[in-house]
């Protein structure tokens, strides 16, 4: 059922379900994410056979045809929430919903249709924990709101892991560049040197970084950069988190080399950017 926010004049329409049966599915006027953390699951999704085992993620929206036929020792946790929460929320506090604006784009493909991998997103064993951290501290929040900024912050995870999960989709083929791709999508919060990114595909640097010049237009390091930056984007425009709170999120030590690396590569500082893209998205 819609959250009340006990700190703000305004209903949030979001769900977040502890112990999650998959019994009935899909929820109406939701986009719905089932992560199923032990146990295996079968079915039929938009016609297609589906097969889940842990740990696994099952995206719905909700015109998706979805029968569960079998099963097995499932324990799962679930999200739930209005295609209009992810409309950016305005200063406006009096309001008792979330009104238009820019909107968040990463991850819909999850939930279209004619996507590859609709429904059913690749979870890689390196990024099942960072997942399940994500989505324990976004069920937390649903349940504590434990501040004024509690709604900010389930929008800070739910771009996190919405943004992981069709980042490692795109990237399924598994050559050398793929495993970098996929360690870089996964810890980019964390402090990432191109030593480690040599060591994991045993690679020396300047055969990995003229293969991803090849596929990607840029070096590894240049990537994570540009990659930590397009996160800190959808956060300047989506959240009211800090600067410094970005920079954190994103892998930036300090926030003043968060702003100056922002301001080099976009052209502006990140607070400018923050209030030109919510005017230009609102007023398309």
């Amino acid at each position: 059922m819609p959250q009340v926010d006990r700190h703000k004049k305004r209903t949030v329409n979001i769900e977040f379900i502890a112990v999650e049966d998959c019994s009935i599915l899909p929820y109406p006027e939701r986009f719905t994410m089932i992560f199923i953390t032990s146990g295996r699951l079968k079915g039929i999704l938009n016609e297609r056979p589906i097969s889940i085992s842990a740990p696994g993620i099952l995206c719905l929206a909700e015109d998706d045809h979805v029968q569960i036929h079998e099963k097995m020792n499932v324990s799962a946790q679930s999200f739930s929430f209005d295609p209009e929460f992810l409309n950016t929320n305005t200063l406006s506090e009096t309001k008792d919903h979330f009104p238009s604006g820019p909107r968040i784009q990463t991850g819909l493909s999850l939930f279209q249709s004619n996507h590859l991998y609709n429904g059913v997103p690749r979870v890689t064993e390196k990024a099942y924990p960072l997942l399940f951290e994500w989505f324990f501290v976004l069920g937390m929040e649903v349940q504590a709101q434990s501040d004024d900024l509690w709604v900010c912050r389930i929008k800070k995870y739910l771009i996190q892991i919405l943004g992981l999960l069709e980042e490692l989709n795109q990237n399924s083929e598994h050559s050398p560049v793929d495993v970098v791709l996929d360690y870089i999508h996964t810890y980019y919060p964390e402090k990432i040197t191109l030593e480690e990114l040599t060591k994991c595909v045993h690679l020396n640097r300047v055969t990995l970084n003229k293969m991803f010049q090849e596929r990607c237009g840029n070096t590894a390091i240049g990537y994570l950069l540009a990659h930590r930056l397009k996160v800190a984007s959808d956060l300047l425009t989506h959240t009211d988190m800090s600067l410094n709170e970005i920079a954190r999120a994103t892998g930036f030590e300090y926030d003043t080399y968060f702003i100056k690396q922002f301001t080099a590569r976009k052209g502006m500082s990140p607070t400018t950017y923050r209030t030109t893209s919510r005017k230009f998205s609102g007023a398309q």
